[in-house]
């Protein structure tokens, strides 16, 4: 593998693939760095109304395309895990398994994580626990299962689940839904979705390795075949020594941290705004901020 890239991006979310593709076409080769599959988030999300271009779409189809384009100019691409960084030199060093790679500039790209309810949550993912409808929904065909949220994702997973499950009982924890207005009147027009507000979990209910009821706040246990966490999601940027700001990387009018040549864009950094279009905006920004850059060294 090359050692040396002029820049190398870290994730392929739509943040990660739109940076690529200008940076290719503006002449530089870079390398992205991917540990899952090509779209991060992407690939979690059912039903897209609100992107320009299309009226409407799925996370995976759109993840598709925009990495079909990555492919068709030939910008390279490894799928491993990022286990360090080192940024304050000349050239940035990146760890990815045994190789050591170094590049002028890195793009953080690496999006967000979503958050667990229990510290143990990743023991039963599989067992009962999962975090994406669109990835394990087919596996509660006919079932019931719950969603714990109170946003826009636990709506659109709940909405998703109603036409594969049986039963859809969701979990908020406060008084009403925090979320587009659109998405809470399809939830409580689906006959077979269950809101039940003011609600919280403590406990999880395991018998033979297997979820098989949960314990509410009240005292109450629910049954279920499966339970959705979708509670939000933290960003993903602990390995990198930046400037950050509640977990989020700080960066500039020009997506640079506080590092010279390191740049940030997408769900990972500090900002007002989080959807699929400020990411690939942001995606653009870097890039041309990269080129622009390097014109003037020339």
């Amino acid at each position: 593998m090359k050692k040396n890239y002029d820049a190398i991006i870290i994730g392929s979310g739509i943040a990660g693939m739109t940076a690529a593709i200008y940076l290719k076409r503006g002449g530089l080769n870079p390398l992205i760095i991917e540990e899952t599959v090509p779209g991060g988030q992407l690939n979690k999300i059912n039903m897209i109304e609100n992107y320009p271009g299309f009226t409407k779409t799925d996370g995976p189809t759109l993840a598709a395309e925009i990495f079909s384009q990555v492919r068709n100019l030939d910008i390279e691409f490894l799928f491993d895990k990022v286990t360090s960084t080192e940024l304050n030199d000349d050239l940035k060093k990146i760890v990815v398994g045994e190789n050591t790679l170094y590049c002028k500039y890195l793009i953080i790209a690496t999006g967000r994580l979503s958050k667990k309810l229990f510290d143990n949550d990743d023991r039963y993912i599989g067992k009962g626990i999962s975090y994406c409808a669109l990835c394990d929904g087919n596996l509660y065909k006919n079932k019931n299962v719950v969603v714990v949220g109170g946003g826009n994702s636990a709506m659109e997973e709940a909405l998703y689940l109603s036409d594969i499950c049986q039963k859809v009982t969701v979990l908020v924890r406060g008084t009403q839904f925090k979320g587009e207005e659109s998405l809470i009147e399809r939830v409580k027009s689906k006959n077979n979705i269950n809101c039940m507000y003011n609600s919280s979990i403590s406990k999880y209910n395991i018998e033979n390795n297997q979820l098989v009821s949960i314990q509410l706040d009240s005292g109450e246990n629910l049954e279920t075949d499966g339970l959705f966490v979708s509670i939000g999601s933290v960003p993903s940027a602990d390995i990198f020594a930046v400037e950050k700001e509640k977990g989020f990387i700080v960066v500039d009018d020009e997506c640079m941290t506080n590092i010279e040549n390191v740049y940030a864009c997408g769900d990972v950094i500090k900002k007002s705004v989080y959807q699929l279009t400020t990411a690939a905006s942001e995606g653009t920004i870097v890039a041309y901020s990269i080129i622009k850059k390097i014109k003037k060294q020339n």
